[in-house]
């Protein structure tokens, strides 16, 4: 008599992208949520040795039976962006993370990937998205993004009527920050930390220098609210800098 066989795995596993949103929990959407709590398999980067900013966000929200696939970046700022080792070590590094949740959803298996802010506005994710798309079915869930929760905690709208906004990251050369900072009415400033000094200038050399707010820890706890001018020092790689538009209105 023969023995049994195994049934075929018939139904692929979703890959689930999840926005958690700035940093509040309260913040997180009521789809987030659901498919947080219920998920059997979370996945989340961070950097090695560390807990993670988006693990951090769900503590106590997990299943009991939840099995965690942490990401560990090979490398954060150590390496230059513009060294062709930084490329090699992420491009590997993706594909390995990619291999391990294509695995999962071959097996059956869904997958919450967790995602700071909204997994489609300069996330990780994104590495992931691309590589999965057309291997595995895929989800991905909006969310508040951080630089929302920035200009919100400065209580000014940030943009009026017809007015451009820009969204910039620190890391750009000081010259193209000011060409896009003179183009724009109103401006977001993302990855900050040790590009502050350069940030500095290029504000000053557009003429917003005076009009600009920092703020770290938008939405949680430890959110700080300061007009750019007032401040000294570095600042939080994850801090945000705003110029609020002041364009045409009633």
């Amino acid at each position: 008599m023969n023995a049994p066989s195994t049934p075929a795995i018939t139904r692929l596993g979703t890959i689930h992208g999840v926005g958690l949103g700035p940093g509040d929990p309260d913040l997180m959407s009521l789809r987030a949520h659901r498919l947080v709590t219920n998920a059997r398999h979370i996945a989340y980067f961070r950097k090695k040795g560390a807990k993670g900013r988006a693990r951090a966000l769900v503590e106590g929200l997990l299943h009991p039976e939840a099995v965690e696939f942490p990401m560990d970046y090979p490398l954060t700022t150590e390496t230059p962006f513009g060294d062709p080792a930084y490329n090699t070590a992420l491009s590997t590094f993706y594909a390995e993370c990619t291999a391990h949740l294509a695995a999962l959803a071959e097996g059956g298996e869904d997958v919450v990937v967790l995602c700071e802010g909204d997994p489609f506005f300069y996330g990780s994710f994104m590495h992931l998205y691309t590589r999965l798309d057309g291997v595995t079915p895929l989800q991905v869930v909006p969310a508040t993004t951080g630089m929302s929760a920035a200009w919100t905690a400065t209580g000014q709208p940030i943009t009026w009527g017809d007015d451009v906004l820009s969204v910039l990251m620190a890391t750009l050369p000081e010259d193209d920050l000011t060409r896009h900072m003179q183009a724009a009415d109103a401006l977001v400033v993302m990855k900050i930390g040790r590009n502050i000094d350069k940030l500095r200038r290029a504000l000053r050399r557009a003429g917003k220098y005076e009009a600009a707010w920092l703020i770290e820890h938008a939405s949680t706890e430890e959110q700080t609210v300061q007009r750019l001018a007032e401040t000294q020092g570095p600042a939080p790689y994850f801090s945000i800098v705003i110029v609020h538009g002041s364009g045409r209105r009633p």
